[in-house]
C-alpha cells in the first residue's frame, strides 16, 4: 500500500494494539516517536526492536510495518521534501544540507537518535508539541510548526554523526550530492566508477579523487567500502539473511570477499560479529 501526503506536514497521535497495514510504502519523509509500547518495526526487510522513546525516520520509497507486543501510543510527524525547502529562505544552503541528510538517511533501521545528549531533548519536544496540539491555544499553529523544524534539524544532526567527519552544515551541494547518488546506487557498482561519476557530475577523472578526500576526509574508495559495511552490519543486525545472501545483494564477489572486506574495518569476521551481538542481547 503506497501513501501519498498532501499537505507540506502533518501530525498524528495514534495508539495502536495491533498495525492495521502489513505493509506500508510511502513517498514523503515520517517521523514516528514511540511515546509508549514495545514491539518490533520491520522497514525494508530489516527488523529492529522498539521500545519508549525510540525515534524512527522513514524516507521517500520505504516500506515499513510494525508487530505490536503492548498497546503502543505512536506519535506521528509527517512531511515532504517541500516542506524542508521552504523552512527558511534566506537560510538556503543549511535548508539544502538538511535535505541531503535526511535523503542519505535511507538504508539505515532502528532508533534514529545517536547522540545520547539528544533523547531527552526529542521527549521534551515531542511532549510539548502532543500539548500544544491537546490545548490549541492561540498561535498553536505556528508553535507546532517551530517545534517540528527543531525536531527536524536535531535528526539532521544525528544523521550527519554517521555522515564523512569533514561534512558540515556549510559543506557545498556538489559533494552532498555525490553520497546522495553513491547511496542511492551502492547496490550498482557500475554506476559508481570513477568514469561514471566523473561524466556524471561534470569533474575530470583525475580531480574527482582529490576534491572528494579534500570535502569528506575519505579516500573515494574508502568511502564506499566502509558506507557497504555500515549495511552489511545492518543486515547481521536486524535481519535473517544469511552471509552468502549479503554478498550477492551487495555485489561481493564471494563470501570470503564480504568476509575480508568486514573483518578490515570491523576486526571480527561477519560470524562472530552476529554471535557478539547476540550475546549481548541475551545477557
Amino acid at each position: 500500500m503506497k501513501e501519498t501526503l498532501y499537505k507540506p506536514f502533518e501530525i498524528e497521535v495514534k495508539t495502536m494494539e495491533s498495525f492495521p497495514v502489513k505493509k506500508r510504502k510511502i513517498n514523503f519523509f515520517e517521523l514516528i516517536y514511540v511515546v509508549s509500547g514495545t514491539g518490533i518495526q520491520y522497514v525494508n526487510g530489516n527488523q529492529f526492536a522498539y521500545r519508549k522513546g525510540n525515534l524512527f525516520l522513514l524516507t521517500p520509497q520505504d516500506s515499513y510495518s510494525f508487530e505490536i507486543a503492548t498497546p503502543t501510543c505512536f506519535f506521528f510527524i509527517r512531511f515532504n521534501e517541500y516542506y524542508v525547502r521552504g523552512r527558511s529562505a534566506h537560510d538556503k544552503d543549511a535548508v539544502q544540507c538538511i535535505e541531503h541528510i535526511l535523503q542519505n538517511a535511507s538504508h539505515r533501521p532502528g532508533c534514529i537518535l545517536k547522540n545520547k545528549i539528544d533523547k531527552p531533548l526529542i521527549s521534551f519536544l515531542m511532549e510539548s508539541i502532543i500539548s500544544e496540539q491537546a490545548h490549541q491555544q492561540i498561535y498553536f499553529t505556528r508553535v507546532s510548526e517551530q517545534i517540528v523544524n527543531t525536531i527536524i534539524t536535531i535528526v539532521a544532526r544525528n544523521i550527519a554523526l554517521k555522515l564523512p567527519k569533514n561534512i558540515k552544515e556549510s559543506t557545498g551541494e556538489l559533494v552532498l550530492d555525490m553520497l546522495h547518488f553513491i547511496q542511492q546506487h551502492i547496490f550498482e557498482p557500475p554506476m559508481l566508477s570513477t568514469e561514471q561519476l566523473s561524466t556524471h557530475f561534470r569533474i575530470a577523472p583525475n580531480y574527482l579523487g582529490r576534491y572528494f578526500k579534500k570535502q569528506t576526509g575519505e579516500t573515494l574508495q574508502d568511502y564506499i567500502s566502509n558506507y557497504k559495511v555500515r549495511l552489511i552490519e545492518t543486515r547481521l543486525l536486524h535481519s535473517d539473511m544469511r552471509i552468502n545472501e549479503i554478498a550477492v545483494e551487495l555485489n561481493f564477489t564471494d563470501e570470503s570477499h564480504l568476509n575480508r572486506a568486514f573483518k578490515k574495518v570491523k576486526g571480527m569476521s561477519p560470524t562472530a560479529y552476529r554471535k557478539q551481538y547476540a550475546m549481548a542481547n541475551i545477557s
